[in-house]
């Protein structure tokens, strides 16, 4: 896998993904940014949320569940030093669907988060992760 990322101006850049997509990051106006594209760190996050939420999406269609939407809603907390990093992460899903059972909703997510999503095998062993599932009728 490679990726490449280009400083625009400012302290705007453009990631370039190998498999040809875009994305625009920049930084806050206070770190002399202007605010046109995401953060670095949000584009962690949202890493994190998305290859979740693909595996979470593949397991509950193996298993015929009827899901119509998944949302995965992600809250972050920073150490207070530099490097800030990430030391809790919380990620709330709410799968929406008809008889979607919450046995197998709460399954497929504990298969992402404890063996199939990569972005939290990076994470785990220095950020707190936990997770909550909620299932909403379509």
């Amino acid at each position: 896998m490679k990726a490449r990322v280009k400083w625009i101006d400012h302290m705007s850049f453009v990631g370039e993904s190998g498999s040809g997509h875009s994305v625009v990051m920049d930084g806050s106006p206070d770190h002399g940014g202007r605010n046109v594209g995401v953060r670095p760190m949000e584009m962690i996050l949202l890493g994190l949320g998305g290859c979740s939420a693909f595996d979470v999406i593949k397991i509950l269609k193996k298993t015929r569940q009827r899901v119509v939407d998944c949302e995965v809603k992600l809250e972050a907390e920073r150490s207070e030093s530099v490097p800030s990093v990430f030391t809790k992460i919380k990620l709330i899903y709410v799968i929406t669907g008809t008889d979607v059972s919450q046995q197998q909703a709460d399954r497929a997510v504990k298969l992402s988060m404890e063996k199939y999503c990569s972005v939290t095998k990076m994470l785990e062993g220095t950020v707190k992760i936990r997770y909550e599932v909620q299932i909403v009728s379509a």
